[in-house]
């Protein structure tokens, strides 16, 4: 697995290259990636950013995407989308997207990254009982000089606070009609995610070709290929043979 900018070993080659995260911007570095392994057609999957970035590849370039798993379903956005008030219960989930639109949450998050990901851990997961080792085997990634720049443009930009780069534009148009997918596609979801999520039945009709949903027992939460890698694999392997 790679890690998209702004995490683990990868670099900007320039430091004069914006630090984009808009969701347009690291599905075309994946594409690039895939280009430059000489990868036609794999299959996709993953989950919270690398859920969506598999859903625009499924959706943008279906030729190059044989199959896909999702979990949480459907997760294309746009700023448009990002503008809607949402019920206050909603709204209190999505508490820390509010703080990284201050410069309060952005100097907050590069002064604690590591205790904030690990309460977002906590709550996005509410049974899932990680330890230490396993937390910082992953919060090592978020030492990237560019992190913290990626992940308050990432939300700033959903709420339409910061602006994207116009090379990406057409894309973000195409995205903002919500396209449906149609290659095979396996959604996932656990059942005990604490994240901000919709229910099954309310993207199963954006799915157009070959569908299933499962849902993951036994207290998986958000980070379900980490907390369910055998759920998440046997979902690969099937969606791949159809």
């Amino acid at each position: 697995m790679p890690f998209i900018r702004g995490y683990g070993t990868t670099r900007f080659l320039s430091d004069g290259t914006m630090r984009n995260g808009e969701p347009a911007a690291i599905a075309v570095d994946t594409i690039a990636l895939l280009d430059a392994l000489k990868i036609e057609k794999p299959v996709i999957g993953g989950f919270d950013w690398g859920g969506r970035t598999a859903n625009i590849i499924a959706a943008l370039w279906p030729e190059r995407c044989k199959a896909m798993v999702s979990v949480s379903g459907y997760l294309i956005g746009s700023q448009a989308a990002g503008k809607v008030p949402l019920p206050p219960k909603a709204e209190l989930q999505w508490w820390y997207q509010f703080y990284f639109a201050t410069d309060r949450g952005g100097e907050g998050y590069d002064k604690y990254r590591r205790d904030f990901s690990r309460l977002i851990w906590q709550l996005a997961s509410p049974q899932w009982n990680f330890d230490d080792a396993t937390f910082e085997r992953s919060a090592a990634a978020f030492d990237n000089p560019d992190h913290v720049a990626i992940v308050i443009h990432n939300y700033r930009w959903r709420l339409a606070l910061a602006e994207g780069e116009a090379k990406y534009e057409e894309l973000e148009k195409r995205l903002a009609q919500a396209p449906t997918i149609s290659v095979p596609t396996i959604t996932l979801e656990g059942d005990a995610n604490g994240a901000p999520h919709a229910e099954p039945g309310a993207y199963a009709q954006k799915f157009s070709g070959q569908y299933e949903h499962r849902t993951v027992t036994g207290g998986i939460g958000h980070n379900l290929p980490q907390e369910a890698p055998q759920a998440f694999a046997q979902a690969i392997v099937d969606v791949a043979n159809g």
